[in-house]
């Protein structure tokens, strides 16, 4: 999604040195049943450094891969889009390390060759994309073998409706999206790219995860000013023979039907969910993703899943659905297993109102390494509060590998820390990507 236009946010700058949380929210028999192992919450701290900018657009999770002994990280938006206008500002960067990376002008990244977009009407790439996970095909030693996995937006304009497939979108009673002035909203899909260069040409795959039109929700309900339905902002990881996709979920989780709408309903379907699908079917996906619906990956690609329950917010804390003016709910997973705490890592958002607006970033943690056993994949615990910087819209929180021998040599990622890492996130409202801190894990005591 693309920055707030003409913010009138006050811009308010809390100073601290160090912030510790821990978690205790929980009883021992609530960890029981959730986690089915003697598992505590890790602590950590959060230790303020010099401001360290991303000197490039970032309007997603960050994309990166090592091949070989180069860093390259895939930031940006690429493609098509009515209301914004045509996007090339995919592009890509290298380096021997992180911060070099990172610190990379903008003038001198690269834009690689993408697969155009299609006609309107025919079958094919659509709308604009954002890479927001880069998967690495263990299989290829030369690392030059990548999966991205794209955040991808239409508009009725972009994907009208197709009777025949049940493709598309129908121009009626559509809510109204993020701008300052009257334009559509989008929907977001999943899909995935491949590249077989190491990032410099990249073909589309197709589909993923998508949400079709009868779950779309419509005026006079929907009035977020986000999304009229659909699943986006992913965030991957690769475990045993699967890639799992934690995404968030925007749709009905039925046919939306005006008369009949039950915004009880909508919230019960929707937060941050995820699916999964074979690695050995990446090469050609349509149709091959299950989402989890409560009992197991058993749902349809485009199918009716069921959140992460523990990642939602309750009704009673000011949890509500998706296309409700006031929020509720959060957002734009971003997920990486930490080789010192043994455990995965979700850093996520948090709307509180119209335009995605929220100032707040929370953190969750599941102690399951092997996610595709039982439930394991829903055993997250309660997100506990990261960062808050009130009168800011904060979005795309991550952790990302530090400058050190030892981050180098184990060839960190987005995907995979250990100890310490360095948080960025996005003053949505100020159009900076940035970090201010460094996040440090403790285990906890036994």
């Amino acid at each position: 999604m693309d920055t707030i236009k003409n913010p009138t946010y006050p811009v308010l700058f809390l100073l601290s040195l160090i912030f510790q949380y821990s978690c205790s929210q929980r009883s021992a028999s609530n960890e029981e049943e959730i986690f089915g192992i003697d598992f505590k919450t890790p602590k950590f701290r959060l230790v303020e450094t010099d401001t360290f900018f991303f000197n490039n657009f970032v309007d997603c999770n960050m994309a990166e891969a090592w091949i070989g002994d180069t860093l390259r990280i895939f930031p940006g938006k690429y493609g098509e889009d009515p209301v914004w206008g045509f996007s090339d500002e995919l592009k890509f960067a290298s380096g021997a390390n992180a911060d070099e990376v990172f610190s990379t002008a903008a003038s001198e990244y690269i834009a690689p060759t993408i697969t155009k977009n299609a006609p309107i009407g025919q079958p094919g790439l659509h709308g604009a994309v954002w890479f927001e996970t880069v998967y690495q095909d263990s299989k290829d030693p030369s690392g030059q073998t990548l999966y991205a996995i794209y955040h991808n937006e239409n508009y009725p304009e972009t994907l009208p409706f197709n009777p025949k497939t049940g493709e598309g979108y129908i121009d009626k009673n559509w809510p109204l999206g993020l701008t300052d002035r009257i334009t559509p909203a989008a929907v977001p899909r999943i899909g995935i790219m491949k590249s077989t260069d190491g990032g410099w040409n990249w073909e589309n795959k197709g589909l993923l995860l998508e949400d079709k039109q009868d779950r779309m929700i419509l005026k006079p309900h929907n009035t977020s000013k986000t999304f009229a339905g659909g699943v986006g902002d992913p965030s991957a990881v690769a475990v045993g023979d699967y890639l799992y996709l934690f995404y968030g979920e925007y749709g009905y989780p039925a046919t939306y039907d005006s008369l009949n709408y039950d915004p009880q309903k909508e919230w019960e379907g929707q937060c941050i969910s995820v699916a999964r699908i074979r690695i050995d079917e990446l090469e050609n996906p349509q149709g091959k993703a299950r989402r989890w619906d409560g009992v197991g990956f058993n749902a349809d690609w485009d199918g009716i899943g069921k959140p992460v329950s523990s990642l939602q917010i309750q009704r009673t804390e000011g949890g509500g659905p998706a296309s409700s003016p006031t929020g509720g709910f959060h957002w734009g997973p971003s997920v990486s297993w930490n080789t010192y705490l043994e455990c995965w890592v979700m850093l996520m958002g948090k709307v509180e109102g119209q335009s995605w607006i929220g100032d707040e970033l929370y953190i969750s943690f599941n102690p399951h390494k092997e996610l595709g056993e039982g439930a394991n994949s829903q055993a997250w615990t309660k997100p506990e509060l990261l960062v808050t910087k009130p009168g800011h819209v904060l979005w795309y929180p991550s952790l990302q590998p530090l400058n050190t021998p030892d981050d180098i040599k184990n060839k960190y990622t987005s995907l995979k820390l250990g100890q310490k890492a360095r948080l960025f996130f996005k003053y949505s409202d100020l159009g900076k990507y940035m970090s201010e801190y460094i996040i440090e894990f403790e285990k906890p005591k036994y």
